[in-house]
């Protein structure tokens, strides 16, 4: 039985419930000659998100960059200089108001349909966006196409997601395989340098999640002449992967992929210190790596690893928007801006600008907003080249960058144009 989430706009979840959430938009008037842009007083937003269950900390830091951005659109933020930042709500909707309505998927796939049914029918959204398990959000953008209700993600990074032919489903982040290409352009940067990194090991959860970030990890293995000496996939519910990671270490590797989520992460860095064995090089996948409880407990165990992420800290700290929004972020919530509530905020701007655009709360023209969309990356705080949508609603300006954990501290170490510093390797030299 489904329930309702409520959250208050400053986060707190008042009520966790079973399944997802959703970003809509809700009008108390749809008549006009706009299709819906008559009397419009309220913008309600859903978010599919987990907000129980193990990923409920990626959940909780996901809808906080979504209440951030909704709270910045409907009241402004002094010195942001980002569109629409400061015209307290949409201008050319008279300037109604956004509002966060979550909901809770528990992280479980077959929660994401029945969520979006009760969200489109039972609360009358008009627009869907959040989503964080991949799995979790196919369900969900399969039943929008069915209703017909536009659905943005930002932070479910499987290629299928895209590739599903639906006309209602958007992306504004980026894909495992822009991902996967910045580690690959890492490993061959190292080539160049005489160090051994052709050997790859893949450790990844055999969800829909990892099992798609691993086909994308080998086919760009072939295509850039790279071996793969260990395919181990674990269960999302193990309890411990010390035999998987020695038959990572049987294969010696000079890389070892990791794909989790915050709980087999820590599975992973307890296994690595069980077996007292440092590959020498670890490039992480997924959500697990830039969960902030994660990395208080991980402590110096993850010194010398590397992720990929779409927004970075570092970077966010030379971007002046970035710097605003990580401020204000941590000034609310105690807590540092992280690449999931980054990208969700942003898909929040996004959102609206399209809302403006559209001039109308009907979904149909909200769609043809949104694939008309073109913002350049100055007018967003992550290092992308801006957000554009291909004909299969992918944002083609979306970025990668690859971090390093060097002294407590995650710094930019690829792409060159961005980098804060060269990677260390092996990853033990970051540990002496």
């Amino acid at each position: 039985m489904f329930q309702r989430v409520s959250a208050s706009r400053r986060g707190r979840v008042i009520a966790v419930a079973a399944v997802t959430a959703v970003l809509a938009v809700s009008a108390c008037s749809t008549s006009g000659a706009d299709g819906g842009g008559a009397d419009v007083t309220e913008i309600k937003i859903g978010a599919p998100l987990p907000l129980s269950g193990p990923n409920a900390p990626l959940g909780k830091d996901a809808l906080q960059g979504a209440e951030l951005a909704a709270d910045i659109l409907n009241d402004g933020l002094p010195g942001l200089k980002l569109p629409l930042a400061n015209d307290k709500g949409v201008p050319n909707l008279d300037h109604a108001k956004f509002t966060i309505v979550p909901a809770d998927t528990q992280g479980k796939p077959e929660n994401g349909a029945s969520a979006v049914n009760h969200l489109v029918n039972d609360e009358e959204v008009h627009v869907l966006a959040g989503a964080l398990e991949s799995g979790v959000t196919k369900t969900a953008a399969q039943q929008a196409e069915r209703l017909q209700v536009p659905f943005v993600t930002s932070i479910s990074s499987s290629p299928a997601l895209t590739q599903q032919g639906l006309k209602w489903f958007f992306r504004t982040g980026p894909t495992d395989v822009t991902y996967a290409q910045s580690f690959f352009g890492l490993l061959d940067e190292q080539k160049k340098k005489d160090v051994p990194a052709d050997r790859i090991a893949l450790l990844y959860m055999n969800n829909t999640f990892g099992t798609d970030a691993a086909k994308v990890a080998k086919s760009l293995a072939e295509s850039n002449n790279k071996q793969i000496v260990a395919d181990v996939p674990f269960d999302p519910a193990a309890t411990d992967l010390t035999s998987q990671l020695q038959n990572v270490r049987a294969a010696e590797p000079d890389t070892v992929f990791v794909v989790a989520y915050p709980p087999t992460a820590t599975l992973f860095i307890n296994a690595t210190e069980q077996l007292d064995y440092v590959p020498p090089a670890v490039m992480a996948f997924g959500a697990g790596f830039i969960d902030a409880g994660f990395i208080e407990s991980a402590g110096d165990g993850l010194e010398g690893m590397s992720r990929r992420v779409a927004w970075s800290e570092d970077l966010g700290n030379r971007n002046p928007a970035a710097k605003i929004v990580a401020d204000e972020y941590q000034k609310r919530y105690d807590a540092p801006l992280t690449e999931n509530s980054a990208r969700v905020f942003t898909t929040m701007m996004a959102l609206a600008q399209a809302v403006n655009n559209a001039r109308s709360v009907d979904p149909d023209q909200i769609r043809a907003a949104l694939t008309a969309l073109d913002i350049p990356g100055r007018d967003t705080i992550m290092p992308w080249d801006g957000i554009k949508f291909d004909d299969q609603h992918q944002n083609t300006g979306a970025r990668a960058v690859v971090e390093q954990r060097l002294d407590g501290v995650w710094k930019v170490v690829y792409p060159k144009d961005v980098a804060a510093q060269e990677i260390v390797w092996p990853a033990s030299e970051a540990r002496k």
